[in-house]
């Protein structure tokens, strides 16, 4: 089922959080977006093959195959575009990735090169028309893939901010937005000092952040954080998190016995 993020009649953006089949600790819980401007339509980071066909039928309410004119991928890991092969059938979509990552992207598609369809987006991001509007590929490289981006509505005021912000809930408790944010800390630490490359990346994003206008951040995992306050919150929280290389010793790197 859609959540409507925002919707002014012309500008619309959707959120699915339950198209993973229930299949208990064997699938991850992740997000999937669509952003329509004026009839014009782009998919964010639409998922594995088990997400194709609710978010095909999930969509349909509010516009056509026919109408996607992009696919925005933050990074190229399967629970964000390994479906890929079924959008290039089924739509005439042009995928937008990190240049890192164009020529891997084939390695999800059958029968057929789409590689005219695959675009690179270049390390300092980019501006993508989108109807009467335009998306904006916001530089997160290291958070955690090394070429990876975020995506930023101007219009919604929503950051989709791929796996920076993420939560491990479950597929209900991910539709809803944060309520707490100090009770929500425990659901993201761990995560982020896993996958999160070093505090001197995440401080560098915090700074870039801060001029954007955010209402939304919304991550491709779990929970999304709404209004400037609680943006905030999160920003203050992720810049000063020690993570990855930092939490590193030898320990980590021995001969197993």
């Amino acid at each position: 089922m859609a959540v409507e993020l925002y919707n002014d009649g012309n500008h619309i953006c959707l959120a699915f959080y339950d198209l993973v089949d229930e299949q208990g600790e064997h699938a991850v819980q992740c997000n999937q977006f669509l952003i329509i401007d004026n009839g014009h339509a782009a998919l964010i980071d639409p998922g594995g093959n088990m997400t194709h066909t609710g978010l095909l039928m999930g969509m349909s309410r509010y516009c056509r195959p026919q109408n996607v004119d992009y696919i925005f991928a933050s990074h190229a890991d399967p629970d964000i575009i390994a479906s890929v092969n079924k959008w290039m059938v089924t739509t005439h979509a042009k995928v937008f990735i990190s240049k890192l990552w164009t020529r891997f992207v084939p390695h999800f598609t059958t029968g057929k090169d789409y590689s005219s369809r695959i675009i690179g987006i270049p390390d300092p991001g980019m501006r993508i028309p989108l109807g009467k509007s335009e998306i904006v590929a916001v530089p997160a490289h290291f958070m955690h893939s090394e070429g990876n981006f975020q995506f930023y509505d101007p219009i919604a005021k929503i950051l989709f901010s791929g796996d920076l912000g993420v939560s491990l809930v479950d597929h209900e408790q991910a539709a809803k937005p944060v309520e707490d944010f100090d009770r929500h800390i425990p659901k993201m630490q761990a995560f982020h000092q896993r996958y999160m490359i070093s505090n001197k990346i995440l401080r560098y994003w915090a700074n870039m952040a801060r001029q954007l206008d955010i209402e939304m951040l919304v991550p491709q995992h779990g929970q999304r954080f709404v209004g400037k306050e609680m943006v905030r919150r999160f920003i203050d929280w992720i810049e000063t998190l020690p993570c990855g290389i930092d939490l590193m010793t030898q320990d980590a790197y021995r001969i197993p016995l």
